[in-house]
């Protein structure tokens, strides 16, 4: 009843404003719910009390999960930043396309893998009406997310000869590109070996890292295995058409793309690790503390190689633009 009457006070204090742009009704009233993500967060860790006990006993019990509580830490802080970030933007008749690009990629992958997971772990017999609230959370990022590809793009201001002198390096030409061909594939084989420990490959290896290292995939919750299974299925797939993108000129998908996977990875390797040491998941399934370093390191290399790549795209976009030559 609060949500919705704050989207609809937004929504007429936006009729008779500067404010025209439809997202920003969406941003207020998001913002709202990752206030009181933060306060569910704070309140499982003991930080505060009182305020959310009740709703999350009865209504939705799986945010008391480890997962749960790391997804409304991450939609408490880094979503809320971002929706205040657009919404300044908007206020400064500034472009917001980027950080938008971004929270689109996070949003969608933490309710995606919440869902999922609510529907197929332990907790599929517990799911009340209070799961429709999730409902919104994924068909108005999914509108938000065509406003955002509509909206234009903001180009650099090069000359066609400057475009096409990027394009003409060779990989070795560029060194920065030759590390993060080298670091998406480090990655995307760690994509794919992770994927083959969940689907129960008979592997050695794959046995000896369930059990020794990360412990957490095997969590009856299914957070972390529908987690792997979306990397293996579309985040590998991603990584290589990137390396590709890096290798021939003219990719344009490319800038944007990068940004929906670097805030989706970001996203899911925060739950993931944060998932992995907290005190709410079983201990058998805890990461062991002789392995807390190396499953740290691989982890956040993991969240890095996204986040290097769209830097990348963003600051030095000519490699990307659509080539001089093809527009002729």
């Amino acid at each position: 009843m609060v949500l919705a009457g704050l989207v609809s006070i937004t929504y007429f204090l936006r009729a008779g404003s500067y404010f025209q742009d439809p997202l920003f009704c969406v941003f207020v009233a998001f913002s709202f719910t990752s206030a009181v993500d933060l306060i569910i967060s704070l309140e499982e860790d003991g930080f505060v009390s009182g305020f959310a006990e009740v709703y999350v006993r009865e209504g939705e019990p799986y945010l008391r999960t480890a997962h749960g509580i790391m997804i409304c830490y991450w939609d408490g802080l880094v979503h809320y930043g971002l929706y205040l970030a657009m919404i300044t933007a908007m206020s400064q008749r500034k472009s917001y396309r980027s950080l938008g690009l971004f929270w689109l990629g996070s949003l969608m992958m933490s309710i995606v893998v919440f869902l999922l997971g609510n529907l197929i772990g332990k907790y599929s017999s517990d799911i009340s009406p209070a799961f429709l609230l999730n409902v919104p959370y994924v068909l108005i990022p999914i509108w938000a997310g065509v406003k955002l590809f509509q909206q234009p793009r903001a180009l650099p201001c090069l000359t066609a000869e400057q475009v096409a002198e990027e394009q003409r390096k060779w990989l070795h030409q560029r060194p920065q590109d030759v590390v993060l061909v080298l670091l998406l594939l480090l990655v995307a084989a760690f994509t794919f070996f992770r994927g083959m420990v969940i689907l129960d490959c008979p592997a050695d290896s794959c046995f000896e890292y369930i059990y020794q290292h990360e412990p957490y995939l095997r969590d009856p919750v299914a957070y972390p295995k529908v987690q792997m299974l979306l990397y293996l299925f579309y985040v590998l797939p991603f990584f290589c058409l990137c390396i590709y993108g890096l290798l021939r000129p003219g990719c344009s998908w490319m800038p944007d793309w990068s940004l929906v996977f670097a805030g989706a990875v970001a996203q899911a390797q925060f739950s993931h690790l944060g998932s992995s040491l907290h005190s709410r998941t079983p201990f058998p399934y805890q990461t062991p503390e002789d392995v807390w370093w190396s499953f740290l390191v691989t982890n956040v290399l993991y969240a890095l190689g996204p986040q290097l790549l769209a830097l990348r795209c963003l600051r030095r976009p000519a490699f990307f633009l659509p080539s001089p030559h093809r527009q002729h």
